[in-house]
């Protein structure tokens, strides 16, 4: 059984391709937001109790963020362990720095987490989201994964690159690469005259990035695959930490 979660919510086109697609590999269950839930990262409920409904043949809306929702799932909603968990599929990229905020791969760190092989897929672009190529590739993607495993504690980042002329260039083995923001908030004035601000402006990646970063890739063509680690350990201030004698 294949268990599939996002951040866009239950009745996102995105979470609807993707689990239609991977129906060709195993059942697949749906355990997503009632509600978009974009950039909540990591945030797990513990102050209020959460209520799930069931919408259909396996899919199940929770009152809760993506990341309540694979919790949910693994350990009370479902009557078998997954074998795979994909998050997704996201209506825009989840690239270098974003990956912090994202709640898309933040349900996937849930899944890897409580020991499911996990993937995050997102659809980079802010036009036309075409999930064809998407879809297509997390089935290729979710295959591997289910034939060989991923290492406790790694999950896959992957982005598809929107479709602008043809299918993607291929795929790139990336690591995670590092955003620009200029305009991190946007300040206004309401009706009355009094301030208020919008954050989540949309940051500029630097014009060249570094070639070999997700970053790179998506913006060349190429459909990116980042793998990542859960042991956030800065390991090169270990020994400076120590001279300190604390």
């Amino acid at each position: 059984m294949i268990l599939v979660s996002n951040d866009d919510g239950i009745d996102a086109a995105g979470i609807k391709a993707l689990s239609e697609a991977l129906a060709s590999l195993d059942r697949v269950i749906v355990v997503a937001p009632d509600r978009e839930r974009s950039a909540a990262s990591h945030a797990l409920t513990l102050h209020h109790p959460l209520r799930y409904t069931e919408v259909g043949p396996g899919r199940f809306m929770v009152d809760g963020t993506p990341t309540d929702c694979v919790h949910l799932a693994v350990n009370g909603l479902l009557d078998e362990r997954p074998q795979l968990l994909v998050s997704g599929i996201n209506r825009g990229g989840n690239l270098g720095d974003d990956i912090t905020y994202s709640g898309t791969v933040a349900a996937a760190m849930e899944g890897t987490l409580l020991k499911v092989p996990s993937i995050a897929i997102s659809l980079d672009g802010f036009e036309r989201f075409d999930y064809q190529d998407a879809a297509h590739f997390a089935v290729r993607i979710a295959r591997k994964v289910i034939q060989r495993g991923l290492p406790p504690d790694h999950l896959l980042n992957v982005n598809v690159p929107e479709r602008h002329n043809g299918v993607p260039r291929g795929v790139m083995i990336t690591r995670q690469g590092k955003r620009f923001y200029g305009e991190p908030v946007v300040e206004k004035l309401d009706p009355r005259g009094r301030k208020y601000y919008w954050i989540g402006a949309e940051g500029d990646q630097h014009p060249q990035p570094e070639k070999g970063t997700d970053l790179w890739a998506v913006q060349n063509g190429y459909i990116s695959v980042t793998p990542l680690w859960l042991d956030l350990t800065g390991q090169e201030l270990l020994g400076e930490l120590e001279s300190w004698e604390l």
